[in-house]
């Protein structure tokens, strides 16, 4: 079941998939490919994909790399 919480605030604009692949210095192509593949979560409302930026980087903490 579905609930409205009033205590839940949005303070963070979400990002287009064009937005994400600028940010990573990537193709659009290759953010669209990240996305399907769930690799970064989205936001989907009707056919329009969004990023919260927590997301990306919670996918960028995970791909660092240590020596």
């Amino acid at each position: 079941m579905n609930e409205y919480r009033e205590d839940v605030i949005i303070d963070e604009r979400l990002l287009k998939p064009s937005e994400v692949a600028e940010f990573l210095n990537i193709s659009r192509a290759m953010s669209y490919r990240l996305l399907q593949s769930g690799k970064i979560p989205v936001i989907r409302i009707n056919r329009i994909v969004r990023v919260r930026p927590n997301d990306l980087q919670k996918f960028l903490d995970q791909q660092r790399v240590t020596n």
